[in-house]
């Protein structure tokens, strides 16, 4: 082995980590965790296309990723509507083709004490929370298949796998959601499209904003994680990168706990 030749770490990371010549869809990309992904993926070299309701919301990003140099385009729609879905589908191809990578960051935060949860608030939160994840799904995946290299990535919740400040719905259909990656997982893997879930602790992002206005909530919840604070929505950009990355190859049907520790204390 010839030790002198210069060690070059940047050639090396391109070859596990670059998303150059990728195209990523990402909804709820306009904030939050959502928005930390598709600045990542971005900056990673992928075409990002931020698919999210808010239009002002969509245009501040993807003139920020413009102007880090990034490709970006925005879709805007109402992913609680099939036919919404379906239409922001065919718009997200549009830009950059047909995507390699899909990360569903959406979520609605509906959470009223079960005896007041209405038969409404349900079908909104799964509407949102799994029926897009899996109309997204079922319109990315096969292709992704058939061109052999594909990324599904979804945000879950610590609610998806035990109940605490009133999980209801919302819980619901974060573990249908968890459930969804591992049958996308079995249907695709063996077809070099990985499915995984990144599963946050409490992130201080607008999704949570009810309980951020609770300082002692706040404090509590951080003194309950290992690294003794709460999690930002930058800290998904490296999970985001490795699972949309040929790095992640082999990890499929996997939870990734993006936490702080919360759910091993």
């Amino acid at each position: 082995m010839d030790h002198s030749a210069p060690h070059t770490p940047p050639a090396y990371l391109t070859g596990l980590f670059s998303l150059d010549g990728r195209v990523a869809v990402v909804t709820g990309g306009s904030s939050g965790i959502g928005r930390a992904i598709a600045e990542a993926l971005a900056r990673a070299g992928a075409s990002v296309v931020v698919v999210a309701r808010r239009e002002s919301e969509l245009d501040a990003t993807v003139t920020e990723l413009t102007a880090l140099g990034c490709r970006a385009a925005r879709v805007s729609a109402d992913l609680s509507d099939r036919d919404a879905v379906r239409a922001a589908a065919d718009e997200a191809v549009r830009p950059f083709g047909e995507p390699d990578i899909l990360v569903n960051a959406a979520g609605i935060n509906l959470r009223p004490p079960l005896g007041d949860l209405t038969p409404d608030v349900w079908d909104t939160t799964m509407a949102v929370n799994l029926d897009a994840p899996f109309l997204l799904g079922q319109r990315f995946g096969p292709g992704m298949a058939e061109r052999g290299y594909g990324r599904l990535i979804h945000i879950t919740s610590q609610q998806a796998y035990r109940a605490f400040v009133s999980s209801g719905a919302y819980g619901v259909s974060k573990a249908g959601l968890a459930a969804l990656a591992r049958s996308q997982a079995e249907a695709w893997s063996p077809h070099g499209v990985t499915a995984n879930t990144l599963v946050p602790g409490f992130v201080m992002t607008p999704l949570n904003q009810r309980l951020q206005s609770d300082p002692e909530l706040v404090a509590s919840l951080a003194a309950r994680t290992l690294t003794g604070r709460n999690g930002v929505a930058d800290d998904f950009a490296g999970a985001a990168v490795f699972l949309a990355s040929a790095a992640s190859a082999y990890v499929t049907g996997q939870a990734l706990f993006i936490d702080g520790g919360l759910s091993s204390h």
